[in-house]
Formats: C-alpha cells, sequence, structure tokens
C-alpha cells in the first residue's frame, strides 16, 4: 500500500529488455531506511519489486526491478528514458503518516497531459483520458498521477484539472512533464468500489427508488 506522497524523485539509467520482459534500473538518493530485496516500490505510481540494489555513491544507489511486458504496455514507463524523473515512493509501514490517500500502486491506465500553466505561484495541469477513467474521477476527490496523491481541481466530459504546489512541483517528476505526454493514473480505491457495488446492484435489477433512508413509500418519514 502507498499514499502517494512521493520520497524522491530518481533518475532512470536505462531499461534493458530479454525477451518480453525487461529490467528497469534507477538512480537514487540514499534512504534514510535500509532497503530491502523483495521490497515494493510504487515508480511513477507503478508498484514494483525492488530485485537488486548497490550503492553508486556515498549518497546514492542504483535500484533494479523487473518490469513485465504488459507494465511497460499499460503505462509510460515504456515511454521514458535515461535520464528521465520518475517518482519513487516506498511501501507503507505500520505506524508511517497517512498523508496523502491510500494507493495500490496498480495503474488504471493513462491519461494524456493538454495543458500545463503557471497560476501564480502554482500551475495547473489538465489531463485528458477515457471514458471509464472519467467515471472514476469526481471534482474534489482524490487522484494519483504517476503516483502523486492529488485533488481533482476541476471536471470536464473527457478531461480534468489539478493544481501542483510549488514544492510538489519542485520535488516530483511533473516539473519535466510536457504537454501531449502520457501520465499515470490511480483512481480513488474507494470509489471503485462503490461503483462496482452499484452496477452489481443495478445489474441485478434492484430499482432505484431515490427515496431517502428511512422513508416509507410514500415519501412519510418512519
Amino acid at each position: 500500500m502507498f499514499t502517494g506522497i512521493v520520497q524522491q524523485a530518481g533518475r532512470m539509467i536505462g531499461i534493458s529488455f530479454e525477451g518480453a520482459a525487461g529490467m528497469l534500473k534507477i538512480d537514487a538518493a540514499v534512504w534514510a531506511e535500509e532497503l530491502e530485496i523483495g521490497e515494493s516500490i510504487a515508480v511513477e505510481g507503478v508498484c514494483l519489486t525492488l530485485t537488486a540494489h548497490r550503492a553508486a555513491a556515498a549518497d546514492r544507489v542504483e535500484l533494479s526491478f523487473d518490469v513485465l511486458e504488459e507494465t511497460f504496455r499499460l503505462t509510460n514507463l515504456s515511454e521514458k528514458g535515461p535520464g528521465a524523473l520518475l517518482n519513487l515512493e516506498r511501501a507503507c509501514r505500520v505506524g508511517d503518516a497517512l498523508g496523502g490517500h491510500i494507493l495500490s500502486g496498480h495503474v488504471d491506465g493513462t491519461g494524456q497531459v493538454t495543458s500545463i500553466e503557471p497560476a501564480g505561484r502554482d500551475w495547473i495541469v489538465t489531463i485528458s483520458c477515457s471514458p471509464e477513467l472519467m467515471q472514476g474521477i469526481v471534482y474534489k476527490g482524490s487522484i494519483a498521477v504517476n503516483g502523486i496523491s492529488l485533488t481533482v481541481a476541476s471536471v470536464e466530459t473527457d478531461r480534468f484539472a489539478i493544481y501542483i504546489i510549488p514544492h510538489t512541483w519542485q520535488v516530483t517528476s511533473l516539473s519535466s512533464q510536457k504537454a501531449g505526454e502520457r501520465v499515470n493514473l490511480e483512481i480513488d480505491m474507494l470509489g471503485k468500489y462503490v461503483k462496482k457495488y452499484v452496477e452489481a446492484f443495478l445489474q441485478a435489477g434492484n430499482p432505484v427508488s431515490g427515496r431517502q433512508p428511512g422513508q416509507d413509500a410514500s415519501g412519510a418519514c418512519g
């Protein structure tokens, strides 16, 4: 589980392919707590398993991850090249602060950045995405963009906007994002469960009465 509070932005060293899969290597700053082989780290919002790490300098570490072909196909990792900034967050541990919102690291799909505009000290980023993803995006709800927990500032038919404060802009990969590029999106987990239960309820043929809890068929509260 993750919270969408990016801990640092590492830089891609490169990707080497073997068959349909590949190995992703990232240069990152050393964390205060020692890394463990097999632990989960969100890379641009994608939950990956750390398969190897080695010291690259006194304060730098090289991280290695095995990445499936499907992961490359469904996320924007396939479009990143050497030197690209990548958001990194280690999985939550018991007692950690929940500063963002609950994330699984399982990207639901990608959106396309349509515009990036300054707004005083902040930035407004507008992202378009498929109708399926838009169904799970609500005004003032939470969404993860490249693994960053953000609040939806506005919603249109096929796009939504987010406001980025200076700190988030400076410490994440969004500062290097350009219009036309893809971003990884993870819809709010709680919203996905609600959507699933409502769809199952309606598919079972249950009517939607519109009555409020405690009202009988006449509209009177009992």
